[in-house]
């Protein structure tokens, strides 16, 4: 499917705020995400459920599907971003409104759960879309400037580490491990492993062939990793890639019972016979400064200097 790009994002624009995972149960961080965006220059609309609760959704699967529909077709909202992650995105995907979508290219961003949405929507629609600092991310100056590098200024930008500040006589922060040195182009596809490996056989995973896959997790045992990252293999995926970029496992530690696997053994396992370019510690996934990566868009990636660059503009 031909890509289809947003219109990019300017100071004055609207965004719409939408909950298709977890459930915010106080009002600060409402309030908290809306001041952020508007110190970035944006107008803030809530979809109509965004306060919603059933469980430990933000509402029905009707209700948190009905909002992104709705501020898709919406004229008055140039993006849409999800306010947080959590669980229970994958559960709307038969939910959502493609042809609306395909007719109405808006900005739309998240990570972690939103995984499942910006890949089935890419995949349905060829829309691209970004793995981007949700609502109530810490949007710091670093993380504000890859967001804007891509989305507002759609620059075919180069996304490299920050620089580790410590007065260390070697960096300790950021560092990129080469797994298997080389460049390699291909269109960009990726997010939370979990979520990823979850929607495997669904048919709302977008091709993997000849793609870049990035990855990355948090809160999960080892052996789990190695779980999903077989299941991606046996799938086949694995085997059709042109490269990978391995971003952080926050807090991934062995499982009780299940011996003292490493996350280096893991990927190495998986990894280091590949053809394939791959690197590890790319600035994505669960930390404070985050890239901003555009599912879909055409990239190439170094894997000894750890970067990806943007072949073009991901927005018009």
């Amino acid at each position: 499917m031909k890509p289809i790009k947003a219109k990019r994002l300017r100071a004055g624009n609207t965004l719409g705020l939408v909950a298709p995972s977890h459930a915010i149960h106080e009002r600060m961080p409402f309030d908290i995400a809306t001041d952020t965006l508007q110190a970035m220059g944006f107008r803030v609309k809530e979809g109509a459920h965004l306060r919603a609760r059933r469980g430990h959704h933000a509402g029905s699967d009707q209700q948190r599907a009905a909002d992104i529909n709705a501020l898709f077709a919406d004229p008055a909202v140039d993006g849409i971003l999800a306010i947080t992650g959590g669980s229970g995105a994958n559960r709307i995907l038969p939910l959502l409104d493609y042809e609306l979508i395909q007719k109405n290219p808006k900005f739309f961003g998240g990570f972690s759960d939103i995984t499942a949405l910006i890949n089935a929507i890419y995949a349905r629609t060829g829309l691209i879309t970004f793995h981007a600092p949700a609502g109530v991310s810490e949007w710091n100056l670093f993380s504000q400037q890859q967001f804007r590098s891509v989305v507002q200024e759609a620059l075919p930008w180069t996304m490299r580490n920050p620089k580790d500040t410590a007065d260390l006589p070697a960096p300790r922060e950021f560092r990129i491990q080469t797994l298997r040195p080389g460049r390699a182009r291909g269109h960009l596809i990726g997010g939370n492993l979990a979520v990823l490996s979850s929607m495997a056989g669904s048919g709302f995973l977008p091709s993997f062939e000849a793609a870049i896959l990035f990855i990355e997790d948090t809160n999960e045992y080892i052996y789990r990793v190695d779980r999903m990252l077989s299941t991606l293999m046996l799938s086949g995926a694995l085997d059709r890639l042109a490269g990978v970029v391995i971003g952080a496992f926050t807090q991934c530690t062995p499982g009780e019972g299940f011996g003292r696997s490493t996350l280096d053994e893991v990927f190495d396992d998986y990894f280091l016979k590949r053809s394939y370019p791959v690197f590890r510690g790319a600035a994505i996934g669960h930390i404070r400064q985050k890239f901003t990566v555009p599912i879909g868009a055409q990239a190439e990636i170094d894997a000894s200097e750890g970067t990806i660059r943007l072949l073009e503009p991901a927005v018009l």
